[in-house]
C-alpha cells in the first residue's frame, strides 16, 4: 500500500459514515455513556460520542498506536499522511545523518 491508498481509502470511509452514523450499545458501553451523561451534562449524548472519538483519536496518535497501524497496513505514518509526501519524498532516501560518526549525540 502506499500514501495514495491510505488518502482514497480515508476519503472513501469518510463518504461512508455519511453524518450520522447508528451504533448498537452493550450494557457496560450503556451504563458508562449514562454516568457521563449525567456527570457531564452535556445537550445530548451525541457530543459524548464525538468527545470520545475525538479522545481516542488523540490517544492513538500521541502513543504511536495510528502510526503502527498505518505503517503495518499502509506503510505510511500519520505525519506522512498530513504531509502528503513519505519520508524517503521528503530525504531523497536518506536519514539525516552528519557525515561523522558522533557517538556523543544522544549524551547530555
Amino acid at each position: 500500500m502506499s500514501l495514495d491508498d491510505l488518502t482514497d481509502d480515508v476519503e472513501q470511509r469518510y463518504a461512508d459514515l455519511g453524518d450520522e452514523l447508528a451504533v448498537d450499545l452493550d450494557r457496560e458501553t450503556r451504563n458508562e455513556l449514562a454516568m457521563l451523561s449525567v456527570a457531564m451534562e452535556p445537550d445530548d449524548t451525541d457530543e459524548l460520542v464525538r468527545r470520545a472519538i475525538h479522545m481516542l483519536f488523540q490517544t492513538t496518535v500521541e502513543t504511536g498506536t495510528l502510526d503502527f497501524h498505518l505503517r503495518s497496513s499502509h506503510d505510511v505514518t500519520y505525519d506522512e499522511y498530513l504531509s502528503g509526501m513519505t519520508f524517503e519524498e521528503m530525504t531523497g532516501g536518506q536519514f539525516p545523518q552528519p557525515s561523522t560518526n558522533d557517538d556523543r549525540r544522544y549524551q547530555f
